[in-house]
């Protein structure tokens, strides 16, 4: 049974890009602290690659620290600094706050774009920290002219590797290392440098920024809207969350009400369709959003969401497959209730 991927928000495919940048990386010997030879050739992979996601991210002057991924880039941002957020925050980010405080601007971590319901926000002029992971790569970035101190960032977004990310500083901004040791990355994370995956990181955000700037996103914003008209011909008593708010060209947020959002996965996993009920990390616990909850959903409409998250290889002829598969099974839930 041929699949439909249509959880891009969870990860992406890996970038041809990236898989070339990586191939390359495997075969370069060198540690990139040495100063030998071919210890000098993997410092300039590695720089390569931190000026290629600068450029891409908008933070050309900025610091780029590599990390294992943006959740250690939050933890390195956030940990132990008394910084306040949302409940619609990524667990990676409320983990390390106090959700629901005030606080001032430079003490508040605020994410550029919520993963579940793909709604972007304005992000206020001296922001301590942003999540900026969902909108890197679908959305104009410009680290230097969003008024934020930090910003985390991760390649698995946008068409590189899993397991590295980065963490973005204005130049001159000093964060306590949680890795100690070595003093890798101006001494900010400690450890050898995951040189493969930080090449294809590099790769992938040049690729994800030509991307961009070629109007990709502008596509997929269209079969999304495709997919919308779709859902909604269904006739159904659906809610579609953030759809009168400005959010990610990718992302649908759909409440049925009286279908389980896990029961809706596993139906259209069946039915060879990839979604989601909420953040990846976070799949697997039968319980509702929390994000929903927080934007005023009650526990029942919360746990009857799913996430459809398009990427640019992604047809209407696939959305509007998914539209007809999902509401067959939809209907005969609503018949069985009676």
């Amino acid at each position: 049974m041929a699949r439909t991927y249509l959880d891009w928000n969870a990860t992406t495919p890996l970038r041809p890009e990236a898989r070339a940048a990586m191939t390359l990386a495997m075969d370069v010997v060198g540690n990139p602290s040495s100063v030998h030879q071919e210890g000098r050739a993997a410092r300039g992979l590695l720089e390569r690659a931190r000026g290629q996601v600068a450029a891409a991210l908008g933070a050309e002057g900025a610091d780029v620290v590599f990390t294992s991924g943006a959740t250690e880039a939050c933890a390195m941002a956030l940990a132990g600094r008394g910084f306040v957020c949302s409940g619609v925050e990524h667990d990676a980010v409320s983990a390390w706050c106090d959700v629901g405080a005030e606080a001032e601007p430079a003490r508040t971590a605020l994410q550029l774009a919520n993963s579940e319901t793909g709604i972007v926000q304005d992000l206020p002029e001296g922001l301590g920290f942003s999540d900026l992971t969902q909108g890197f790569g679908k959305l104009p970035v410009a680290f230097n002219w969003l008024g934020c101190q930090m910003g985390a960032v991760s390649a698995h977004k946008l068409g590189g590797p899993k397991g590295v990310g980065a963490l973005v500083l204005r130049q001159g901004l000093e964060v306590a290392p949680v890795l100690r040791g070595g003093g890798q990355e101006m001494g900010r994370r400690a450890g050898t440098e995951n040189l493969i995956g930080i090449a294809g990181f590099g790769a992938a955000a040049e690729a994800a920024a030509r991307d961009l700037a070629n109007g990709v996103w502008d596509r997929v914003a269209e079969v999304r809207k495709t997919l919308n008209q779709a859902l909604a011909a269904l006739g159904f008593d659906t809610i579609s969350v953030g759809n009168s708010a400005r959010t990610l060209p990718n992302t649908i947020c759909l409440i049925a009400p009286h279908w389980k959002g896990e029961t809706q996965v596993m139906a259209m996993d069946l039915a060879g369709f990839a979604v989601s009920a909420g953040s990846a990390c976070s799949s697997g616990k039968v319980k509702a959003s929390r994000v929903l909850k927080t934007m005023g959903y009650s526990d029942d409409l919360a746990g009857q969401a799913i996430r459809i998250s398009l990427g640019p290889d992604v047809t209407e002829e696939q959305v509007l497959r998914f539209a007809e598969v999902w509401g067959r099974e939809y209907r005969r839930v609503l018949t069985r209730r009676g």
